[in-house]
């Protein structure tokens, strides 16, 4: 019996998991069932095995990663979601709490690795966005949108949802002409030109990022909208403290979960104090479902150093602080699932480029993180909120009719 035997034979109950080891002996786990994938892993060494058993993120990422642990008859799109699919987070079994040790171990974890004051926050940035644009733009949609598009239809294309999400956000901002508006962690200027394409606004986009602030000033340029949309390289603490009261509408999409834990109710003030008195705030985040948890260790490492998935308990308590209302929150459970397929298949149709640009360890690594992502959506503990803020209670109107005749509105111009 192999190291990852006991491991194994506890997870993996319904599909098919053949294990050989070094030195050919075969293992097999679980019983083939319809609809869970049939794989077999093998491996170089028995370094590679007990790598996953001392951490069996982290440890599996890395033998897949340097070759030690290969995948035959699938991908490891489907080795990450036969172990997620045996195991859902929504799985209605009967429920144990953490023991206090645990959720302490947690807490520690999240809050040391997720301290971001600004120039880790710069640092945190440029590893994970300032690693080239040609990257992304082999793998998101014509905009490059890096975040959760929206599926009213799943058979829509990529491009089409990415579309209809920034429609989405913008109807519920309420825009009007004249106001100005601002989008903290505004990627490569996409939102920020839609929203000056969809109405006659001011938008001023921030980010950290010099890759992303380069290539949307251009792209503001190249689309007509320069005199109304201007970005800025500068962290959301600063222009707080420069810019006070301005704002009529904020948007931020994707950015939150990079903020912190420890900096989730500096956010939410400087947001508060950047907005006039009826201003509103649209956030597009990652959450968790259920309680606060931490950030695993392969995350932390080599995709996202200092991000945390915020539950929508702590978001929700740390807005409070700012006397801010969330006058609208919704809850978008599959819909970064579709939009992480649609990355990641574009990954792979792009594998000799990305290969060529950055190297085989890290394509390796850029797909497990995908199809990681993906099987948190599909069956672990993730999905997207979209949480809707305003300073009064007289700013919106009384009802959410407003939003579905916004969007109609806006979904018939062409942005």
């Amino acid at each position: 019996m192999s190291i990852l035997a006991p491991f194994l034979s506890r997870v993996v109950r319904q599909g098919r998991l053949t294990v050989i080891a070094p030195d050919g002996a075969e293992e097999h786990f679980g019983t083939p069932t319809t609809g869970f994938p049939e794989l077999t892993l093998r491996f170089a060494s028995r370094a590679g095995m007990r790598r996953i058993i001392l951490d069996p993120r982290l440890g599996a990422a890395e033998a897949f990663m340097d070759g030690d642990m290969r995948i035959e008859g699938g991908d490891i799109m489907d080795l990450i979601g036969l172990i997620r699919m045996n195991t859902p987070w929504d799985r209605g079994a009967a429920l144990k709490d953490k023991t206090w040790l645990g959720r302490r171990a947690d807490w520690v974890k999240t809050r040391i690795g997720s301290i971001n004051r600004q120039r880790r926050s710069r640092a945190n940035v440029k590893h994970h966005y300032d690693i080239g644009n040609d990257l992304y733009r082999l793998f998101l949609d014509d905009d490059m949108q890096y975040s959760c598009a929206y599926w009213p239809r799943p058979d829509m294309t990529l491009e089409e949802a990415q579309v209809v999400k920034k429609v989405h956000i913008a109807a519920k901002l309420a825009l009007k002409p004249g106001l100005r508006v601002l989008d903290i962690g505004c990627g490569w200027g996409g939102m920020a030109i839609t929203l000056a394409k969809l109405e006659q606004v001011e938008v001023l986009g921030i980010t950290l990022s010099e890759e992303q602030f380069a290539l949307a000033r251009q792209r503001a340029e190249a689309a007509g909208v320069a005199d109304r949309v201007t970005f800025e390289l500068i962290d959301y603490r600063d222009l707080a403290a420069r810019e006070a009261g301005r704002f009529d509408r904020i948007v931020s999409v994707g950015m939150f979960e990079h903020v912190g834990a420890p900096n989730f109710e500096t956010f939410f003030r400087a947001a508060a104090n950047l907005m006039t008195a009826d201003g509103v705030m649209l956030l597009h985040t990652i959450g968790r479902f259920g309680r606060p948890g931490s950030t695993d260790a392969f995350t932390r490492k080599y995709i996202f150093p200092g991000g945390y998935i915020p539950a929508l308990s702590e978001t929700l308590a740390a807005s409070e602080k700012s006397r801010l209302i969330a006058t609208d929150i919704e809850t978008l459970r599959l819909h970064y699932a579709l939009t992480l397929r649609q990355w990641y298949a574009r990954t792979l149709a792009h594998e000799a480029e990305i290969t060529a640009m950055m190297g085989t360890r890290f394509f390796r690594m850029w797909t497990f993180y995908l199809a990681g992502a993906t099987s948190a959506f599909e069956s672990g503990g993730m999905g997207n909120y979209q949480i809707q803020f305003a300073r009064s209670r007289h700013a919106l109107p009384l009802t959410r009719d407003y939003i579905a005749a916004a969007e109609e509105d806006f979904g018939a111009r062409r942005v």
